[in-house]
């Protein structure tokens, strides 16, 4: 309402102002967000027999933010704007068409290996096991890291978001995530690095994602 935010913690309203912070944001935090503009202005460009089907889809789907219980349900507008999202990241970015959620296959994900491509790419590979998965090749690996000094602290504001090169192409894949210009990036020149990151598989066919998960691990070059 205005420039107040009302939302619900452990049973606990509580109200906050929206903050108007002068920092326009980096290059990639101003692409993320005109990719969110687009997905908003698509979904006010549906017809409302096909926003009425997101609804319905969305009746099932639980929400990956607190409060987790099954009868805490997302909204077909958010459906709509995670598959946009999701497409965006594939480099496919397109209006989605309503699809019901599936549930994700259980995901593994470990460093494998890492090494220096054309002399300021970060070339991360990290081996991804999906159980009891029928069809691998439709999910792609998404991470968000960052790099600090060995047994530095993972500050959220540094992380920055990257994509897997190509899609998993068996249960157990070894896929490869580019980080350019990864000195520059955390103004960071080591011969090892911890890494803190969060972890989640892309769906090719829908666009959505499953629940994050994080990890921490020190890498040598």
């Amino acid at each position: 309402m205005g420039d107040v935010t009302f939302y619900h913690r452990n049973g606990v309203c509580y109200w906050k102002k929206r903050a108007h912070p002068e920092f326009p944001g980096t290059l990639g935090q101003m692409e993320a967000q005109s990719v969110h503009l687009r997905a908003l202005q698509a979904w006010r460009t549906l017809d409302p027999l096909t926003q009425e089907q997101w609804n319905m889809l969305a009746l099932t789907v639980q929400s990956h933010r607190p409060p987790f219980r099954k009868d805490h349900h997302i909204t077909g507008h958010n459906l709509f704007v995670s598959g946009y999202h999701g497409f965006a990241q594939l480099d496919n970015e397109h209006v989605p068409a309503p699809r019901a959620f599936e549930d994700f296959p259980p995901l593994y994900c470990e460093f494998h290996s890492a090494s220096i491509v054309d002399v300021t790419t970060l070339s991360i590979r990290f081996r991804v096991r999906l159980d009891r998965c029928a069809n691998p090749s439709r999910y792609r690996l998404a991470v968000r890291l960052q790099l600090t000094t060995p047994g530095g602290g993972r500050r959220p504001g540094y992380l920055r978001s990257f994509v897997a090169q190509e899609n998993c192409y068996a249960e157990d894949s070894i896929v490869e995530v580019q980080v350019p210009g990864y000195k520059d990036l955390w103004d960071l020149d080591l011969p090892e690095y911890q890494v803190h990151f969060r972890y989640f598989l892309l769906d090719s066919e829908t666009g959505y994602r499953n629940i994050f998960r994080w990890k921490s691990f020190l890498m040598g070059l």
